[in-house]
């Protein structure tokens, strides 16, 4: 065989796992589509949920759940509430015994539903990061 080949070959072995994505976590959501919705709560997961996290807390013993809860009041002010929780996993299913949890929360007046529906996401971003800093050191 070749030995440039094989150094390649096993280089490549080798340099395969540093770019490998990290391992999926089961993340369920169940927030309220007309503030926030499923891509953006994803896009906020994905970033958080890290391979460092991963080796601390395994993908196929521990679960993430997000409920994004709220909207215009009847003085027409945002009110927006994000929970965040990490859950144990049995089989393919989260089971509601929470581990941790973290929720934020705010409102505002003269928003509009774009502004509102920004709001939702930053809150989500908050409790996310304030459970993730509870998890694993950055």
């Amino acid at each position: 065989m070749n030995h440039r080949l094989a150094l390649a070959a096993v280089t490549l072995a080798l340099a395969a796992p540093a770019f490998a994505a990290p391992p999926k976590f089961n993340v369920q959501d169940f927030s309220t589509a007309t503030l926030i919705d499923k891509a953006a709560v994803m896009a906020v997961w994905n970033e958080a949920l890290s391979k460092k996290l991963s080796k601390v807390y395994a993908p196929s013993k521990w679960g993430f759940l997000s409920q994004v809860e709220g909207g215009f009041n009847g003085a027409k002010v945002c009110v927006v509430t994000a929970r965040v929780t990490m859950l144990p996993v049995a089989g393919k299913k989260l089971v509601f015994t929470p581990e941790k949890t973290s929720t934020t929360f705010d409102a505002q007046p003269n928003l509009s539903q774009a502004q509102c529906t920004e709001l939702a996401t930053e809150k989500l971003k908050e409790a996310v990061q304030s459970l993730m800093s509870g998890l694993v050191k950055t």
